[in-house]
């Protein structure tokens, strides 16, 4: 039987061959990260960060405390005062999505019940987030991200 001889060929193929693999790899990745990417935040974060500090404070100065979770097909968003009494706001916005991309990202219609803002949702069980902007009865602005684990039932 012959024996067989490793020459440069089969050298050069296999330098390509892991080379290949490796460029592969990060192109998958690449694009993985591109999709899922949800895009900018701010126009100009320079801007943004000078009006952080009033903004945050504005935001102190209201008292609020916000939670949320998720029972027999309702979504509840709690907003309370430093007192611990339920806040109509003057304007709510929100958006509901996992943590990790934005395919199942939606915006609940809530309503305010007298207590707290209540939407029909099922959820899955998991991470999710819900990103809120409301409007105080005096105009001043809130932001938060609500983070709600929903546990397999």
């Amino acid at each position: 039987m012959a024996e067989k001889k490793f020459t440069g060929w089969h050298a050069a193929m296999i330098f390509v061959g892991a080379f290949g693999v490796i460029i592969a790899v990060n192109l998958v990745l690449a694009f993985s990260a591109v999709k899922t990417f949800p895009g900018l935040e701010v126009k100009n974060s320079y801007v943004a960060s000078q009006e952080f500090d009033v903004r945050r404070n504005a935001q102190e100065a209201l008292g609020w405390s916000v939670s949320a979770r998720a029972t027999g097909g309702l979504l509840i968003l709690t907003v309370n005062d430093e007192t611990g009494r339920p806040v109509q706001v003057s304007n709510l916005h929100a958006v509901l999505g996992r943590a990790t991309h934005v395919k199942d990202d939606r915006e609940p219609n809530f309503q305010f019940d007298g207590q707290a803002y209540v939407a029909r949702e099922e959820l899955a069980p998991g991470n999710w987030n819900i990103r809120m902007k409301a409007k105080a009865l005096d105009g001043t602005a809130f932001e938060q991200r609500v983070v709600l684990i929903v546990d397999k039932s």
